[in-house]
C-alpha cells in the first residue's frame, strides 16, 4: 500500500516527545512489512540548522492560498535514521522559527495560519506523488484539516486520523475559518465550528474515514466528559469509527543489550552492566556515588499533565533520603523554575537538565533504577515501554496506556513489576513511591522484578500489522465502491 503519514512532528527533530518516536518506527515497521510509506512535516529551523541532515530539492513548488494571502510551498526530501522517506514542507514565513508551536510557553500567534497552511502544502505534495497515495494518515491536530479538504475537494485519498492527545485541539477565534477558504457550510454544529471557534481537532474526527488513538484505556477515557476534553459527545456519536491501536516500542534504538550511547551493555540474563551505566549517570550529572536508595529518573515534558503539579510538593520529602533523582525535559516555565531551585537545594542528589540531549536520554533510562511517571494523562505510555526494557520499574499513576503496560506488583502472588497509584494526588503517589523503596532494599526481589519486566514486548510490528488491517480495510472498501 502506498500511505503518507502527514505530522507536525517527527524525526529529525530531537526532544522529549512520543510523537516523534512514533513517526520514526511505525513507518519503519510498516515499510519492514513491504509498504511503500513516507512522511510529510514542515522543515523548521531546527531541522534546517541539523548538519547531518541530508535534503535533496524535489522540484515541487507550489502556492498555497490561505485566507486571502498566498504562500510559496517549496519541498525537500531526505531520510530518517530509520530509512524513512521524509518531504519537508518549506515556508521561512511559518517555519523558520525557534518553537515548533510557540516560544517561553506561550503559542505563535498565526498558529492557526501556519498549520491551515501545513495541511494544505501537505495535501498538495500528496496530489503530485506517483505512483498514487492511497492513504493519508494524519497525527493530532496540526494535521486534522487534511480529512476536511480530502472531503471538500473530492479528492482519491482515505484518511486516517490517529489522536495522539486529545487534550490539544487546535482551537482558535471563529474568524480564522476565513483562513481555510471552505465553504461556510463547514462552519457550522456539523463541521469544524465548536462553540463559536475552529476546532482542527473535531474537524478530522467528523470527516476522517477512520479515527484511531495510541491505547484501549484511552479510547475509553476519550468517549467520557473527563477525558475528551469537551469533544466526548463528538467522539461518542462517531464511535463507529473509533478504535485503539496500542503504540510499540522501537527496540532498534531503545535496547539496553544493542544501545551505542551506553558505556556498557547488558539485558535480562548479564545485568552487570546496568550498574555500570548506573555509575556513568551519577558521575556525567556530578551527583554523589554510591546512594543506600534507588536512583529515580525522568525524561519528559515539564508539563501539568505529565503530573508535576503532584510531583513537586515530594521533592524535599523525596530528597531528604539518600536517593538521587535525574530529570530531562523542558516544558513549563514555573515547574522548570521549581525543579532548578530543588536542584540548587540537593545538589548531590538532584540534578535537572533542561535541554534535549540523546545520549543523556538513554543513558538516564539505563542509569535509573526507578523511572517516575505521575501523569495526569498518559494516552499510550511508550516511556513506560522504554523504562521496562532498560530495567527501570516505574512507579506510575494508572492512566490510559499504562494500563496495559505496566502490571502493578502484588506480593501476594508474586505478579507484576511496576508500582501503580490510582488517584491523582501527591499523597497517593508518594504511597507508590515508598512501597517501591522498600522493595529495593531486597535486592535479590529487586532483580527478579527487573527481570521479569525486561522480558516484556512492546514490538511495533504487533501494531503496524494492526494498522495494515485498518488500511486494507479502507482500500477494499473503496475498490468494491469503484467496482
Amino acid at each position: 500500500m502506498r500511505i503518507l503519514m502527514i505530522s507536525a512532528e517527527g524525526p529529525p527533530l530531537q526532544r522529549t516527545a512520543a510523537l516523534i518516536d512514533v513517526m520514526d518506527a511505525l513507518p519503519a515497521a510498516l515499510r519492514a512489512r513491504g509498504h511503500d510509506v513516507c512522511v510529510a512535516l514542515p522543515f523548521y529551523r531546527e531541522i534546517r540548522e541539523n548538519l547531518a541532515f541530508k535534503t535533496k530539492n524535489t522540484g515541487i513548488a507550489v502556492d498555497v492560498q490561505v485566507g486571502d494571502k498566498v504562500y510559496p510551498a517549496r519541498y525537500l526530501e531526505g531520510r530518517s535514521a530509520s530509512g524513512v522517506q521524509l518531504f519537508l514542507v518549506c515556508c521561512d514565513e511559518f517555519f523558520n522559527r525557534d518553537g515548533i508551536y510557540g516560544e517561553r510557553g506561550k503559542p505563535y500567534e498565526d498558529n492557526a495560519s501556519r498549520f491551515i497552511f501545513f495541511c494544505k502544502a501537505a495535501l498538495e505534495l500528496s496530489r503530485r506523488l506517483t505512483p498514487q497515495l492511497q492513504i493519508l494518515h494524519v497525527h493530532d491536530w496540526p494535521a486534522a484539516l487534511v480529512p476536511v479538504f480530502v472531503y471538500a475537494q473530492g479528492l482519491p485519498f482515505k484518511t486516517v486520523l490517529t489522536i495522539h492527545h486529545v487534550a490539544d485541539q487546535g482551537s482558535f477565534w471563529g474568524l480564522d475559518f476565513g483562513l481555510t477558504n471552505l465553504p461556510e457550510r463547514f462552519f457550522t454544529l456539523h463541521g469544524v465550528e465548536f462553540f463559536g471557534r475552529l476546532n482542527f481537532l473535531k474537524g478530522g474526527i467528523l470527516y476522517a474515514d477512520k479515527i484511531t488513538t495510541v491505547s484501549e484505556h484511552y479510547r475509553r477515557e476519550i468517549l467520557t466528559p473527563s477525558g475528551g476534553h469537551g469533544l466526548d459527545g463528538v467522539l461518542r456519536e462517531n464511535v463507529h469509527r473509533l478504535s485503539a491501536i496500542l503504540d510499540g516500542a522501537d527496540y532498534k534504538v531503545w535496547n539496553p543489550a544493542s544501545d551505542r550511547f551506553l558505556p556498557a551493555r547488558y539485558d535480562e540474563k548479564r545485568l552487570r552492566g546496568k550498574q555500570v551505566c548506573r555509575d556513568a549517570l551519577l558521575k556525567e550529572m556530578k551527583l554523589a556515588s554510591g546512594p543506600r536508595g534507588p536512583v529515580f529518573g525522568m525524561v519528559t515534558r515539564v508539563v501539568q499533565e505529565k503530573g508535576f503539579e503532584i510531583l513537586v510538593p515530594l521533592l524535599d520529602r523525596l530528597l531528604w533520603d539518600d536517593v538521587r533523582l535525574i530529570i530531562l525535559g523542558e516544558g513549563d516555565p514555573a515547574y522548570e523554575t521549581s525543579l532548578a531551585v530543588a536542584a540548587r537545594k540537593f545538589p548531590t542528589r538532584f540534578a535537572y537538565q533542561k535541554d534535549y540531549d540523546a545520549k543523556l536520554a538513554h543513558l538516564i533510562e539505563a542509569g535509573m533504577d526507578v523511572s517516575l511517571i505521575p501523569s495526569r494523562f498518559e494516552p499510550a505510555g511508550l516511556s513506560a515501554m522504554y523504562n521496562l526494557k532498560y530495567g527501570a520499574l516505574p512507579v506510575a499513576r494508572a492512566t490510559g496506556g499504562i494500563h496495559e503496560i505496566i502490571e502493578d506488583y502484588d506480593p501476594t502472588s508474586d505478579s507484576g513489576y511496576g508500582f501503580l497509584c490510582y488517584e491523582y494526588s501527591s499523597d497517593a503517589f508518594w504511597d507508590a513511591i515508598k512501597r517501591a523503596r522498600q522493595i529495593f532494599g531486597d535486592r535479590n526481589l529487586w532483580t527478579k522484578l527487573m527481570k521479569r519486566a525486561m522480558a516484556r514486548n512492546f514490538s511495533w510490528d504487533v501494531s503496524a500489522r494492526r494498522y495494515e488491517v485498518l488500511y486494507r480495510e479502507l482500500i477494499g472498501a473503496s475498490e468494491e465502491a469503484a467496482a
